[in-house]
């Protein structure tokens, strides 16, 4: 595949410029070659290794635990017990999260019709409702339609 432009790296993997360099900082993605005009130019194959990055943000992979992996691939070494690894550490984060989520939910009244949420009142991280001071009080405020997420 012929070399790209940082802007036709950006374009067609959808990210950003400004990722591309952070990427490049922290050895993720390998340093580009400069154009006589000080352009960065990448190898068309960087587009497989940014499909990844990607893959594994939305896995909640962290970037320097990307870096971790990309780095030995890069040095011809097969990072796949790593990124299992990793993955089994976060599917055991996520276990232990959903948990503690679902020890909350359960410790609400299943009857309840109001919302309801963690009390900022109750002592020690108290997550039932009838020991919390201000359930009654508790209102969900709404996003105004205008406001723009940008995630």
């Amino acid at each position: 595949m012929a070399d790209l432009l940082i802007g036709h790296v950006a374009e067609r993997s959808g990210t950003t410029r400004r990722a591309l360099r952070l990427y490049e900082a922290r050895g993720i993605i390998p340093r580009a070659r400069r154009t006589a005009s000080g352009y960065r130019v990448y190898p068309g194959d960087v587009l497989g290794l940014l499909g990844f990055v990607a893959r594994a943000r939305r896995l909640g992979l962290t970037l320097s635990q990307i870096a971790e992996v990309t780095g030995p691939q890069r040095n011809g070494r097969a990072p796949c017990a790593h990124v299992r690894s990793l993955l089994e550490q976060k599917a055991a984060d996520l276990a232990d999260l959903l948990q503690a989520v679902r020890a909350i939910l359960d410790a609400w009244p299943k009857n309840q019709l109001r919302h309801a949420t963690v009390c900022p009142r109750a002592k020690g991280g108290e997550v039932t409702m009838k020991k919390c001071q201000c359930a009654g009080a508790v209102k969900t405020a709404k996003r105004p339609a205008s406001t723009k997420r940008r995630d």
